[in-house]
């Protein structure tokens, strides 16, 4: 006999009403600082090509449209409204990742992102600390280099290590074989998911940022003690990570040069190729105004709030249950 599903949700009705209250001081937060709130596609005809994310695809009978992508981030959109003039805006929005189950992770989260015209890496690092410590209540973080957190947690300098001694680092959580395959930046994530990122903001809040300029996405790099970095920041408290934020690339001959490494990396670790969005490229071209972007986890922001280690339980229907 075929097993009733469990209709019952796993969030309790208080951390429901916490939702609906963080919901609020978000729109308050930004309705106070002059921010616009938007809505862009869910589903859109690109995915990313991004090399450590998936997209999910979704088929389409609309007419012109065989078929789309569940949107890993509202960021090629909300980026496209810059270029025609919205001016700082920010998104509440339901995103898709596959593959991504367990504690921390769900298919499908919700995810605030926000733009800021004129701000630069630095001083978006601040907006988010007002958010952040004024919602949960909470010390200002501490501002860490990523390459300082790396030789304080790993005990590597990820910039001068050489590729034989950050293989040996990971043997502990790879087998040998498994290993030949992984990149410099693979092996450098795994150094920070398991040696470093545990203890991040157990004792304070605290930012990670100038990672190499290998891992900068679509941010802006620039030359520090001699090294490339990206402009790019994390935030950490108790060893969850919240937000990514760039201060953003604007030149879309450099973008594209991006994206077609990432389809290399793609390609070389036997994954579909992405097609690239020409249309968000198209709008970095005709004038991306200088800011700065990031875009934060609101259920793990509601586990801080709540005290749970599990996502599933700030969510009313996970995966299993939906």
């Amino acid at each position: 006999m075929k097993q009733k599903p469990d209709w019952q949700p796993t969030a309790s009705r208080a951390a429901l009403k916490s939702r609906a209250q963080q919901s609020s001081f978000v729109r308050g937060f930004f309705a106070q600082r002059g921010v616009l709130e938007v809505e862009t596609p869910i589903l859109g005809r690109c995915g990313v090509t991004e090399p450590n994310l998936e997209s999910i695809f979704a088929n389409s009978s609309a007419q012109g449209l065989e078929g789309g992508w569940l949107q890993t981030s509202p960021e090629y959109h909300m980026k496209r409204l810059l270029a025609a003039g919205a001016g700082s805006i920010y998104q509440i929005s339901k995103v898709f990742r596959n593959g991504e189950r367990g504690s921390r992770h769900n298919p499908e989260f919700s995810l605030l992102e926000w733009y800021r015209t004129g701000f630069d890496d630095i001083g978006l690092m601040s907006e988010v600390a007002d958010l952040v410590c004024g919602w949960l209540d909470c010390p200002r973080p501490q501002i860490t280099s990523y390459r300082q957190a790396m030789i304080d947690g790993a005990g590597i300098d990820p910039f001068v290590v050489t590729e034989n001694d950050l293989r040996q680092r990971c043997r502990q959580w790879l087998e040998p074989e498994q290993l030949q395959g992984l990149s410099r930046d693979g092996c450098l994530d795994l150094l920070m998911s398991f040696a470093v990122e545990p203890s991040l903001g157990t004792e304070t809040p605290v930012f990670i940022n100038q990672y190499p300029a290998s891992q900068a996405s679509l941010a802006r790099i620039s030359n520090a003690d001699g090294f490339d970095i990206a402009h790019r920041f994390e935030l950490y408290i108790n060893g969850l990570e919240l937000c990514n934020g760039y201060w953003e690339l604007t030149n879309p001959d450099e973008q594209r040069a991006r994206f077609e490494a990432d389809n290399r990396l793609r390609k070389a670790d036997g994954k579909p190729e992405m097609e690239i969005d020409e249309a968000f490229l198209a709008a970095v071209g005709q004038g991306l105004p200088d800011c700065a972007g990031v875009a934060l986890g609101l259920d793990r922001l509601l586990m801080l709030k709540t005290g749970t280690r599990d996502i599933a339980d700030v969510l009313a229907f996970p995966l299993e249950r939906a």
